[in-house]
């Protein structure tokens, strides 16, 4: 069968059939009908055949996944046949929001309860929760009395795969349901989740995987994800059941303002804040979702300072990763209870967490993503048959844009598809080394297992043995630095067991692949500056200017936990002080900006008169007027000043400032992880020719090169396709973001120990081995396995250097043309990217004043050529 489409919907009287009649009569009670992602799932389910559902916030896919083990529980309870072992894992990304679902199963069941003790039945399963909160005590009573349903965490779940006493109670277990999988599936926590299923299936050969997501896509290769290979070509069979789009849509992008350049930032932020205030009035419970946690903190104060009437500590509140567990659970409960009128979030509500009635989700500038936008507004009409109902701000004409097209793709039900990392060998490390700790192992059935995960489905038996060699501790070179053999190999029998007496241990306190981040200390020498978040760090090179408590700093090297600068003066920043904190464009939406981009250009050259542009415009989008004028301005500016750039055409201007510093702005509008890739390859190689440092300055929608002779030309026509990841990698050597990379992918892989005999080691000492250690096995040489996979996770999960492969190619091919203009300002598409690094997106009075400076240039300019 392989991976199908589920056609066969079920009507209510045959899923009635298959239920006990307790759970049957509670669903008529509770809910009168099935909903549609029920009608097709839980007979699947039931059947006990492999399962995506992907599904609307609010329609019953919880449900859809549970009702057929609820059902078989039930049946068993009430036969008095049911054992003490566990016959359903839940997996959830989030601690939070497995405590939800318990709460959530355990509704059901005491009114199930309830319902069986009037008919004198007795009906009793047990539901627990198993995460790193989980006191000790209750965890001994887990190992005691098993719970029926174990919900529970990745990380967990692997622990519990290497307990034997906890795994006898796992054996015969039916089914295991992972949920939020898109959330799981684009990172490594994922990928380690895939090889923990693989183990589990070794177990129970016979175990449905049931895997539930709101907005996904592909989802033949989520399929695949889930439920792993039946050899490296054919993936085990799945039924993929897609009603992602049952609910009706309501978007609206909105401009505060008709004009966005001719305005000062108090006007910005005072029209903002009204057209907000005026949103959340109009609304019962408004969610507000920014781009960043500071963002977050600065529009909670500010609707407060503004209007102190209306809002205050008990109706609206924060909510993100830096706020306390025990402040977020206090606002979801209070949001639950219609206590408060709105709350504030940056990413850390976007899961399916219960939060009760929201009727309106406000975005505050673009999400980046269609799937991301539609994961957020998704949270408003929880309930069935509700309107999801979402309004995206905008402050600026490139997000007008992108979130224009991005509504259009909303509505059109385009979603960007999720990358799944591939052969993470420090992933793979872990994950042998707790096979092995487990049981003994022979090599060939252990690269099989391995292989059943997607994630390694075309793993080379090269890289397995590189990273077996590691293991075994064939480089002798290492145990200078620490790092001793961790398993042993027979090498006529292949027989793979573990080494040393604290393996269980060592194994069981640094599992997990989420790394320790540390806030990084700025120095001048020994005089201390501030502190910069470690994801900041990984962006600077040597010479790169930023803001640090109000003055200019130039990056000079780091050492450990300590990053040396001096003074900047007048310099403006290179890298934005909120840098790290931002999403990036997918590549998806970028292509589909490029495409109307594309299709406006045509319009300009065909000379269509401006109510002709504009009627195109309304009919491409669905704007307001307001809107569709400052987009057809922004464009209509763009032509006659320089020309539009799109999917066919390359722009790139060359432009000199006051200072006779010399820039190259490419109007690359590929997404912020594939201009970090091409302009770093690009850098590199001018570096080459002019033996000096080329200065990076990048966007989503764009990047600056600046050097004193910029030979663009040159360095493209030498850059080919197939030699682009090469050069790549060539650029990150000496890198902070490389250095700081390989610690994260040492760590994981246990060359670096987190915890050792009770004892935590700090990121910052972490690092401080990492150097040291990054620097042994350099002299091992590049193929080295954790350094190999450092270069893999910079270069396909930081960066995308695929798409910057395809960009590359079609230059190479023609398909992309190269335009380049010399200009004495830059053009309009460019004001943004100029203007990066001068200011926060909310306190912008500089950056605002350096764009009408710039504007009024370019106005100039076109009524000179009219």
């Amino acid at each position: 069968m392989g991976i199908e489409w589920e056609q066969e919907k079920h009507s209510d009287a045959e899923i009635y059939k298959t239920l006990h009649p307790l759970l049957g009569a509670w669903f008529k009670w509770r809910f009168q009908a099935f909903t549609e992602p029920q009608r097709y799932a839980i007979l699947n389910i039931h059947n006990l055949q492999n399962t995506l559902v992907t599904a609307p916030t609010g329609t019953g896919k919880t449900l859809s996944a549970f009702a057929a083990v609820l059902n078989e529980l039930i049946a068993l309870s009430d036969a008095g046949k049911l054992e003490d072992r566990i016959y359903c894992i839940y997996i959830s990304p989030l601690r939070a929001l497995s405590n939800d679902i318990e709460r959530n199963l355990s509704q059901p069941l005491e009114e199930i309860k309830k319902a069986a003790a009037k008919i004198n039945k007795k009906i009793d399963f047990r539901i627990a929760v198993r995460t790193g909160d989980t006191p000790t005590s209750e965890r001994s009573k887990q190992l005691r009395k098993p719970p029926h349903i174990l919900i529970t965490t990745p990380e967990s779940f692997a622990i519990l795969l290497n307990s034997p006493k906890f795994m006898e109670n796992m054996k015969g277990i039916k089914w295991v349901v992972v949920d939020e999988i898109h959330s799981l599936a684009e990172n490594k926590r994922g990928v380690h989740l895939s090889l923990s299923l693989e183990r589990l299936q070794q177990h129970n050969p016979e175990v449905c995987r049931i895997g539930l997501s709101a907005t996904i896509s592909p989802l033949e290769e989520m399929a695949k994800f889930l439920v792993g290979m039946k050899s490296q070509k054919e993936p085990r069979d799945c039924k993929i059941v897609d009603v992602k789009f049952l609910k009706k849509l309501d978007l609206k992008v909105i401009s505060p303002l008709p004009d966005l350049i001719n305005v000062s930032a108090s006007q910005i932020q005072e029209k903002l804040y009204e057209t907000l205030h005026n949103l959340i009035q109009q609304h019962k419970t408004t969610l507000v979702f920014t781009n960043t946690r500071s963002a977050t903190e600065r529009v909670v104060h500010n609707l407060k300072d503004r209007f102190p009437e209306q809002y205050h500590q008990g109706n609206l509140d924060a909510h993100h990763s830096s706020v306390s567990r025990e402040k977020r659970l206090n606002v979801e409960n209070r949001l639950k209870q219609g206590k408060l009128k709105c709350v504030v979030s940056s990413t850390s509500l976007e899961l399916g967490i219960d939060i009760g009635f929201i009727d309106l989700v406000v975005l505050l500038g673009s999400p980046k993503s269609i799937s991301r936008a539609l994961q957020r507004i998704g949270r408003s009409g929880h309930r069935l048959h509700d309107t999801v109902k979402g309004r995206i701000i905008v402050l600026d004409r490139d997000d007008l844009v992108e979130c224009s097209v991005l509504l259009k793709n909303a509505l059109e039900h385009k979603i960007d598809r999720v990358k799944i990392p591939r052969n993470c060998l420090d992933v793979l490390a872990q994950q042998i080394y707790g096979i092995a700790i487990a049981d003994r192992i022979l090599e060939r059935d252990l690269f099989k297992l391995v292989r059943g995960s997607y994630c390694f489905s075309d793993l080379s038996k090269l890289d397995f043995d590189e990273v077996i060699k590691y293991l075994a501790g064939h480089y002798s070179s290492l145990e200078t630095r620490s790092v001793y053999a961790k398993i042993w190999i027979d090498e006529e029998t292949g027989m793979i067991g573990r080494k040393g007496k604290l393996a269980r241990v060592i194994y069981m306190t640094n599992i997990g692949t989420i790394p320790d981040e540390a806030r990084i200390k700025v120095k001048i020498g020994s005089q201390s500056i501030g502190t910069i978040d470690e994801k900041f760090l990984e962006r600077l090179r040597p010479g790169d200017v930023f803001v640090l408590a109000g003055q200019s700093y130039m990056f000079k090297y780091s050492r450990g936990n300590t990053a040396q600068v001096q003074a900047a003066g007048k310099r403006p920043p290179t890298v934005p002080s909120w840098f790290s904190e931002m999403l990036p464009l997918s590549f998806d939406l970028a292509m589909e900006i490029q495409r109307f981009r594309l299709l406006m250009d045509e319009k300009f050259r065909a000379k269509k008169e401006k109510k002709e542009a504009m009627e195109f415009i309304n009919r491409y989008l669905y704007l307001d007027k307001n809107a569709a004028k400052a987009i057809y301005n922004y464009f209509h500016e763009q032509f006659y000043f320089s020309l539009v750039p799109n999917e066919k055409t390359l722009l790139v201007e060359y432009f000199t400032d006051e200072e006779h510093k010399r820039y190259a702005i490419f109007h690359s509008l590929y997404g912020r992880r594939v201009n970090d890739a091409f302009s770093r390859v690009l850098a590199y190689l001018i570096g080459r020719l002019e033996h000096k440092d080329v200065e990076i300055t990048m966007n989503d929608n764009g990047f600056i090169l600046s050097c004193e002779k910029l030979p663009v030309q040159q360095a493209l026509n030498l850059l080919k396709k197939n030699e682009v990841r090469a050069i790549a990698a060539l650029s990150l050597d000496k890198s902070q973001v490389l250095s700081r990379r390989f610690r994260h992918c040492a760590a994981r892989s246990l060359m670096i120990l987190r915890s050792y005999k009770g004892k935590r080691k700090s990121a910052g000492r972490q690092q401080m081995s990492s150097r040291l250690l990054l620097a042994a096995v350099q002299r091992i040489g590049n193929d080295f396995p954790i350094l190999k996979e450092a270069r893999r996770e910079v270069l396909e999960d930081l960066m995308d250097i695929s798409a910057t492969e395809q960009v590359v190619d079609w230059i190479n091919s023609g398909r992309l043309k190269v335009v380049e203009r010399q200009s004495e300002t830059p053009s309009p598409f460019a004001f943004n990217l100029f203007a990066f690094g001068h200011a926060d997106i909310l306190k912008m009075e500089g950056r605002l004043e350096f764009i009408r400076r710039m504007h009024e240039q370019v106005k100039a300019k076109i009524a000179s050529k009219q």
